[in-house]
């Protein structure tokens, strides 16, 4: 019986791979066959991980990529063609929130680095993908999206809304990128242990109310966000495309 997840073969560029959620992604799919790219904005936390996954006689290999710098993209995708010649699997997880406050306080650079990061650079990382992927026969991408997509996080303003905008991105990408069989998805995390979310976490106030609204009673681990990915770029996903995935322990309940 053919297995539904077998990666074998495939190429996989993962984002904000160094740590956390994209750690915790670029594992599994290697796990499942996949040589994957450890992407981040240094080098060397990608490289850590990278090694460390070819330790365990996987496939993975490092690159620098600030999806923020328009000129980064298109190095990296550049650096894909020549290396791998193919890219069957984008997943755009990179993304920052450098701004905790009243909506009415924030100011033009914190709006334009979550923009240029999270909406931009998830834009323009799908369009390069999906120029390799139609070339070679399709294939799947996944959008780190959050469930302040449709709840807005307390203090969490323009960060929301990128995500909400993800959300939208991924049915448009979905809808018109289906004629090159290729694939787009999102996931839609809820309150997880990562580096990004520490500022929440250790206010213990917001965490108290968080978990309180969590029918789970905890918050997630980044490996518990991996394998609704493995789902999404793998043939046991052939029809789901513009879905977008909540795993949040039933907080939005």
């Amino acid at each position: 019986m053919k297995n539904l997840f077998d990666l074998r073969g495939k190429v996989a560029l993962v984002t904000g791979a160094s740590r956390g959620i994209g750690e915790a992604i670029a594992r599994l799919l290697a796990e499942y066959g996949a040589h994957v790219i450890i992407s981040s904005r240094r080098l060397e936390g990608s490289e850590t991980v990278a090694e460390s996954i070819r330790e365990r006689g996987h496939e993975a290999s490092a690159m620098a990529c600030h999806i923020g710098d328009m000129d980064a993209i298109a190095g990296t995708f550049e650096t894909i063609r020549t290396n791998h010649g193919r890219l069957d699997i984008l997943v755009n997880n990179a993304a920052t929130n450098p701004y905790y406050g009243h909506v009415v306080d924030t100011d033009l650079g914190v709006f334009q680095k979550t923009v240029e990061v999270n909406l931009r650079g998830y834009f323009f990382m799908s369009i390069e993908a999906v120029r390799i992927m139609r070339d070679h026969g399709g294939g799947a991408i996944v959008n780190t999206a959050s469930i302040n997509a449709l709840k807005p996080g307390d203090q969490q303003g323009i960060y929301s809304i990128t995500k909400a905008a993800i959300v939208n991105m991924t049915r448009v990408f979905a809808k018109e990128c289906a004629e090159f069989d290729v694939r787009c998805n999102a996931l839609l995390p809820g309150f997880t242990k990562t580096k990004l979310a520490g500022a929440l976490i250790d206010d213990q106030d917001i965490y108290r109310r968080q978990v309180a609204q969590t029918p789970l009673g905890r918050y997630a681990e980044p490996n518990e966000m991996a394998g609704t990915v493995l789902y999404l770029v793998s043939d046991a996903s052939s029809f789901t495309t513009g879905e977008c995935i909540v795993v949040d322990g039933g907080y939005t309940i």
